[in-house]
């Protein structure tokens, strides 16, 4: 295949039904120019079987088994097989809501070219809710809260300089973020538009991984905003009442609620 415009990402490990429903979504897409690059890690329930069939019909699919140290390795190896200019990661479980995704992307990223970095927001299927990403990516915000991989389009080139650092057990993608803004200078280009349906209760979010998801953040944080910076972030969020807030957002009854007050705040 030559090269395309769109690589969606998928890493997979005994995904079972999730990962066809995934990649169904993307197979759905109303745009041609994109690929599907599906990394399994040496799956043994069958779920990677499922798609033989339909690699061979459709050429936009390609599947690789290969065994891999954890979800950014899988990333980083499925990063230099892809070769569309632009890259996007899904996980199992997770969808692009509507056919026409990579269509409203493609016409985006024509307006707004050379961003590095496209994003959007999420619909979280765990609360039925739009999490809306800030429209601005600021010291703060990268601190606080960035938007997660499933929302963004990132150009290849940002990881032919350096892939994901596999050290980051949880946060990888949010430390290369971090590096791609505050060390390269790029300034993310966000798109107003829901990028995917997110299923929730992701690796990130299991209960033996919070603890280990504050530790990688306290050490990201202070690599590239210095311990200054990080006090007084830390300190604003305190005062703000970040747990609630967070409480607020991931509770499926108030999180609808929260996200539109979110929202009209950014607006």
């Amino acid at each position: 295949m030559e090269q395309c415009r769109f690589s969606v990402i998928v890493v997979c490990y005994n995904a079972g039904d999730k990962l066809e429903k995934t990649v169904n979504s993307i197979l759905m897409q109303d745009y041609e120019s994109y690929e599907i690059v599906v990394q399994d890690g040496g799956s043994k329930d069958g779920s990677v079987e499922k798609l033989r069939a339909a690699q061979e019909e459709n050429g936009k699919l390609r599947v690789f088994t290969e065994k891999d140290n954890g979800i950014y390795d899988a990333m980083n190896k499925a990063l230099a097989k892809a070769k569309g200019q632009i890259v996007h990661f899904l996980n199992c479980g997770d969808t692009f809501p509507s056919p026409d995704i990579l269509k409203k992307a493609a016409v985006y990223m024509e307006a707004h070219q050379n961003a590095g970095i496209y994003y959007g927001d999420i619909f979280n299927e765990k609360t039925n809710s739009a999490v809306v990403s800030s429209p601005q990516i600021t010291p703060f915000v990268c601190y606080r809260n960035i938007p997660c991989h499933q929302a963004c389009f990132y150009e290849k080139k940002l990881f032919e300089k350096r892939q994901y650092d596999v050290s980051y057990v949880v946060r990888a993608d949010y430390e290369h973020f971090l590096w791609c803004c505050l060390q390269e200078g790029v300034t993310p280009a966000y798109m107003g538009m829901v990028i995917a349906a997110y299923e929730g209760g992701g690796f990130s979010e299991s209960r033996e991984n919070r603890k280990r998801d504050r530790k990688e953040h306290k050490e990201i944080t202070r690599k590239y905003l210095g311990r200054g910076k990080c006090l007084k972030y830390g300190f604003l969020l305190a005062v703000t009442l970040a747990p609630l807030r967070r409480f607020l957002a991931e509770s499926p009854v108030f999180s609808k609620w929260y996200n539109k007050v979110k929202a009209g705040v950014y607006k």
